[in-house]
């Protein structure tokens, strides 16, 4: 692997660990065990780093999210598909993370919002068209209205005055944004098969 390569790997571990801010270029130096004129011969200051990880980490959900959606059989099993990755990208980071790109790496929350935006705002509008095509998710649902409320929780979810992180993690909160949507949308059929996925016997 290139050295570029290693710092960002490593750089990114640690801002998911312990989130942008309090992070410095002498940390991330230390923890590869690398003397800081070969980090800044790589990158001039943290910023750049910050861009490089944001920029590699959403050409990699891109390429997650097309394979875990090309493994569903549905639209409720993509959802929840997606929504168990989502899980697992949640468990390792760092609550402050998006309020610290946000305020310290504007370039940076610049480009994953407008990902955000394009990229997901349209993935997930495809999964609720898909869903009402399927009988699954009810035919009078405002998928405009919808898609763009199930992209504000995934920055609710690290809100640090609504969420305290010492009360709630990001994962939890998630899971609970996603199965309340999810039961929201869904018609009794797509109720019943959820709870199929879900291995839940429901009484009627």
């Amino acid at each position: 692997m290139e050295i570029k390569d290693r710092i960002l790997n490593h750089a990114q571990k640690l801002f998911l660990r312990n989130g942008i801010k309090s992070v410095s270029m002498d940390d991330i130096a230390a923890d590869m065990a690398m003397s800081k004129k070969t980090l800044y011969k790589w990158f001039e200051n943290k910023d750049q780093i910050v861009m490089a990880g944001i920029t590699q980490h959403l050409n990699g959900v891109q390429g997650d999210c097309a394979v875990v959606a090309g493994k569903a059989a549905d639209a409720v099993e993509e959802m929840l598909l997606i929504s168990k990755w989502a899980d697992e990208q949640f468990a390792d980071i760092h609550p402050s993370i998006f309020n610290d790109m946000k305020k310290y790496h504007p370039a940076a929350w610049e480009l994953f919002r407008s990902h955000k935006n394009t990229f997901i705002l349209a993935q997930i509008t495809e999964n609720l068209r898909r869903g009402m095509a399927e009988g699954l998710f009810r035919p009078d649902l405002d998928v405009e209205v919808l898609a763009r409320l199930s992209l504000a929780q995934i920055e609710l979810a690290f809100d640090p005055e609504l969420y305290p992180p010492a009360q709630f993690s990001p994962m939890r909160v998630n899971q609970v944004f996603d199965e309340h949507f999810l039961l929201g949308v869904a018609t009794l059929k797509g109720h019943k098969l959820i709870n199929q996925y879900r291995h839940i016997t429901e009484a009627e």
